[in-house]
């Protein structure tokens, strides 16, 4: 399809996919939704008293069924799997007649046999040719990558810098910034970092990986670097470790030889200010849709996150790659359990057992702990309907659709290569979602079923809602409402492509919610690995 008629049908949907069910229409929906004809449990679309005759399973609930939460289908011995979209979650605890509430009370968390099948599943994604692939409007620098977003930074090598650096940020708000429209804003990169820690090592390889990232990322402009003087990651080794070098857009500044606080200020500000006219100095034009690069994050999940965002946005992702684009997938301990499903699709054996190895990484680091990767989801997560990590991984990696797995990433590394690939990341959020700018995203996708508030800088976040209930309470904080489908008003692959449209325009330059409500200044959190001294 190409991008005229992608254009044309998103359109003729978008009407249908922006209302809501109304609560006539939502009685006469089957309350329940099998995914699979091969499961036996189904979800509940709606909140399920006892007592309810469910005609299409021939079963009748037993206990009162949670929105988003499951029941059995059929009767359930102890012992055998859980199955959802036909994918072992767990294991029945005890004796489970048709019709009981399945939760994490009755569904035992235990060990799988995975077949990892590496690359015995791959299928190449067919490219459009280029004149067909969409097109939005981007900022293309002199080296020829676009950006989304403009952006001046101000960075920090270690926390002794953050003071100076938040003040010297704020001094550049809307009036200073007046005359010049085409900056998105000065931004202070602030983190915890680069004193207190290891003085080489895997700990200070990422965040010098980290800040080179967003330094040289495409969406910044100019940067200004910032050290106190006296610290475990100097800002010359900093410099010469990502092959950075100062100049009229990349500068530095050092507190203590400046004469303190104020007087690194007042320098700062002139320092930015220098880069200010030729920040200002690009216009958008229309560029290929394969210069998009999604970071795909999810948080505050529930039962249906799993049926509606994470799947379209999936199947967004397809048509995405379809035009040459990039998805990133990440938060490794989240998809624990089902790895095998994107191994068995990778692009060579060496793909798929790269990412087992990063898996294996994530074992080790946990055993003994009490964590997700061992079973327990957050409060927030078991209240919506998610019994286990296996539940949730099974639903967060529906987030990179179909597609093949062409490459996995350490965390915060130049990402180069297109169509869908893997970051190892923490699950938590902000950490996740730093280390996928700084390989390169120049956008964010975020799924939540509960509701997040999460930003960030500068590649812009979307926020997309899993249900109706919960973006209409949060409609200033999500951008698209994908709960339509659980409401029986779209289709997976009409959400997809209105995702897809919105996307483009986003790219563009349309703010997000986060962008209008200012969110994202305190999202920069490198990943904070290793211990303080």
């Amino acid at each position: 399809m190409n991008a005229s008629t992608l254009n044309a049908t998103t359109a003729a949907i978008v009407p249908t996919i922006a209302s809501t069910v109304k609560p006539s229409e939502a009685v006469r929906l089957n309350p329940f939704i099998r995914l699979d004809p091969k499961d036996n449990v189904v979800v509940a679309r709606i909140e399920v008293p006892a007592g309810t005759e469910v005609a299409s399973e021939g079963v009748t609930t037993l206990q009162p069924v949670p929105a988003g939460h499951k029941l059995a289908a059929r009767f359930i011995a102890k012992g055998e799997p859980v199955l959802k979209y036909n994918t072992v979650i767990g294991f029945a605890s005890e004796d489970l007649p048709p019709g009981t509430w399945m939760h994490s009370h009755n569904i035992a968390f235990g060990d799988l046999v995975k077949d990892y099948r590496h690359g015995l599943d791959y299928v190449p994604t067919r490219l459009l040719p280029p004149a067909q692939r969409a097109r939005f409007q981007g900022i293309v620098r002199a080296d020829g990558r676009v950006a989304t977003r403009n952006y001046v930074g101000v960075f920090i090598v270690s926390h002794g810098a953050a003071t100076v650096a938040r003040k010297i940020a704020s001094f550049f708000d809307e009036d200073e910034l007046a005359a010049f429209p085409n900056i998105d804003g000065v931004v202070p990169y602030v983190h915890e970092q680069g004193a207190g820690m290891e003085r080489s090592g895997e700990p200070m390889e990422l965040l010098r990986r980290t800040i080179g990232g967003y330094i040289r990322h495409p969406n910044t402009a100019g940067a200004l670097v910032i050290a106190l003087g006296e610290e475990h990651n100097p800002l010359d080794e900093f410099l010469a470790h990502q092959k950075l070098v100062a100049g009229p857009m990349l500068q530095t500044l050092v507190i203590q030889q400046a004469g303190g606080t104020k007087k690194a200020i007042a320098a700062g500000i002139e320092q930015v200010r220098s880069m200010l006219a030729a920040a200002n100095a690009v216009q958008r034009e229309a560029v290929s849709a394969e210069h998009i690069s999604i970071g795909l994050q999810c948080g505050g999940s529930d039962g249906f996150s799993g049926l509606s965002a994470n799947p379209a946005l999936g199947r967004a992702m397809e048509i995405l790659i379809e035009h040459g684009g990039t998805a990133m997938l990440s938060e490794t301990s989240e998809i624990f359990g089902v790895e095998h499903t994107l191994t068995a699709r990778a692009v060579t054996p060496e793909v798929g057992k790269k990412l087992v190895a990063r898996i294996d990484w994530w074992l080790r680091y946990n055993e003994g702990r009490d964590t997700q990767i061992n079973g327990r989801v957050s409060p927030g997560n078991n209240a919506g309907g998610l019994a286990n990590v296996l539940e949730k991984s099974l639903g967060g990696a529906k987030k990179g659709g179909n597609a093949p797995l062409m490459a996995v990433y350490e965390y915060a590394e130049p990402v180069t290569q297109h169509g869908l690939v893997f970051m190892d990341t923490p699950g938590y959020d902000p950490v996740s979602a730093t280390g996928q700018i700084a390989g390169g995203a120049n956008l964010i996708c975020f799924t939540t079923g509960r509701g997040s508030c999460f930003g960030s800088v500068p590649a812009p976040t979307v926020k997309l809602a899993s249900n109706t209930p919960m973006y209409a309470r949060m409609a200033n904080d999500m951008d698209i409402n994908c709960g339509v489908v659980i409401d029986g008003e779209a289709t997976i692959d009409q959400m997809g492509r209105a995702i897809f449209e919105q996307i483009l325009r986003h790219a563009s330059g349309e703010p997000t919610k986060s962008e209008a409500l200012g969110v994202g200044l305190n999202e920069f959190v490198p990943w904070p690995l290793g211990v303080s001294d």
